[in-house]
C-alpha cells in the first residue's frame, strides 16, 4: 500500500469521469468478500457472515491487497452503506407487538439494557480498555450485537479496530449462546415462555436470537418480540451518545453533527413505517436480507482499516471486557425473567 491515496484515485484517464468512478474497484472487492462471508455463514452457521466479513476485510488488509484503488469504495461501503443497512433494520420491528409483552417484559429489557449497557463500560474503565471501544462493546452486548456496534461507531471517534473487537466478541459470545443457553434452560428452571423472555433479552443478534429459541419448542415467539423491544431502544441510545459526543465535540465527523443523526430518523421512520400493517410481507422480507447484505458489505470496508499488530496489543483486555458484559446480560435478564415473572 503506497501513500498519496486520494491523488492516486485522481490519475489516469478515466478520472474526468468523477468521483462515482473512483468507487467501484472498491465496492466490486467488497461485493466479492461480503458474497464469500455470507457463503461461509449459510455452510457453517456457527461462523457468522458479519465476524467473517470483518475477518475477510482484515486478512486483505494485512496481507497488502488492499491497493489504493480499492481504498474509496471500501470506505463508502464502511460508511454510507452502513447507515443505509441501520436504516434498513428498522423495518424489521413492529412496535405493536410490544404491548403482548406488559409492564414486567418491559422492565426486564430496560433493566438489562441499563445495568449491562453502564457495568460495561465501568468494568471497562477497570480493564484499561480504550474508552470509546468499551463504548461499542457495551452497546453491542446490551442491545443487538453488529448492529449497534455499527450504528455507535458513527457517532463516534471509534475506529476500525474498535469495531472489529467489538463486533467479533458479540458475534462469538452469541454463537457460543446458541448451544450453551438451551442446555440451561432446565437447570435454571426456566419453562419455554421463560426461557423465550431470557433469550430474547439476552442474546446479541436477531439471527443468533432465533437460532438459540428454535432450539426449545414453544419459545421462539416470545423470543423474538423481547429481542425486537431490545432493537427499540438503539434509536434513543444512538442519539444519546452522538448529543454526547456532540457537547465534547468528540463525534465521529470533522463538523458539527446533527442532534439526531440522519439514519437515526430514518430508522425510526422505517420502525412506523413497518408498524402499520400496510407493507406486504414481501417488502419486509426484501428489506430484512438487504438489511443483511449491507451490513456484512460495511463490515468487510471496516474490516480493511485494521491492523492486526495494533490489535494484538490490546486484544486480551477487550476479551475479557466481552466475556464480563456477557455474563452480566445473561446474569441480569436470567433473575429479571425469574422475579418479575415475565
Amino acid at each position: 500500500m503506497g501513500s498519496g491515496g486520494a491523488a492516486a484515485v485522481g490519475r489516469g484517464p478515466g478520472a474526468e469521469r468523477g468521483p462515482g468512478t473512483a468507487l467501484w474497484p472498491g465496492l466490486l472487492a467488497v461485493g466479492a468478500a461480503t458474497a464469500a462471508a455470507l457463503g461461509v455463514h449459510a455452510l457453517v452457521p456457527a461462523l457468522g457472515a458479519a465476524t467473517t466479513g470483518v475477518v475477510l476485510g482484515a486478512a486483505a488488509a494485512n496481507l497488502g491487497l488492499v491497493r489504493e484503488r480499492l481504498r474509496p469504495g471500501a470506505a463508502f461501503a464502511a460508511h454510507r452503506l452502513l447507515r443505509a443497512a441501520i436504516v434498513l433494520l428498522g423495518f424489521q420491528l413492529a412496535v405493536p407487538h410490544l404491548a403482548a409483552l406488559g409492564l414486567g417484559g418491559l422492565a426486564v429489557v430496560v433493566v438489562t439494557v441499563a445495568v449491562t449497557f453502564t457495568g460495561t463500560l465501568l468494568l471497562g474503565r477497570a480493564l484499561g480498555v480504550r474508552p470509546v471501544r468499551a463504548l461499542l462493546v457495551a452497546t453491542g452486548f446490551s442491545i443487538c450485537g453488529a448492529s449497534a456496534v455499527a450504528a455507535v461507531k458513527e457517532v463516534t471517534d471509534a475506529d476500525e479496530e474498535d469495531t472489529a473487537v467489538a463486533v467479533a466478541l458479540v458475534t462469538l459470545c452469541g454463537s457460543l449462546a446458541i448451544l450453551l443457553l438451551p442446555a440451561l434452560r432446565g437447570p435454571l428452571g426456566l419453562d419455554p415462555v421463560a426461557f423465550g423472555h431470557w433469550v430474547g433479552a439476552s442474546v446479541q443478534d436477531v439471527g443468533q436470537t432465533v437460532a438459540t429459541a428454535e432450539r426449545v419448542p414453544g419459545a421462539l415467539t416470545w423470543a423474538v418480540v423481547v429481542k425486537l423491544s431490545r432493537v427499540v431502544l438503539l434509536a434513543p441510545l444512538v442519539a444519546a451518545v452522538a448529543l454526547a459526543g456532540r457537547r465534547r465535540g468528540t463525534a465521529g465527523t470533522g463538523r458539527r453533527p446533527p442532534p439526531v443523526p440522519l439514519f437515526v430518523v430514518g430508522f425510526l421512520a422505517a420502525t412506523a413505517a413497518g408498524s402499520t400493517g400496510w407493507l406486504p410481507a414481501v417488502a419486509l422480507e426484501t428489506a430484512r436480507a438487504a438489511q443483511e447484505v449491507l451490513l456484512v458489505a460495511a463490515l468487510v470496508g471496516l474490516g480493511t482499516g485494521i491492523h492486526l499488530p495494533t490489535l494484538r496489543r490490546t486484544g486480551g483486555r477487550a476479551v475479557l471486557l466481552g466475556l464480563g458484559a456477557w455474563a452480566l446480560v445473561a446474569g441480569v435478564s436470567w433473575a429479571g425473567v425469574r422475579l418479575l415473572g415475565a
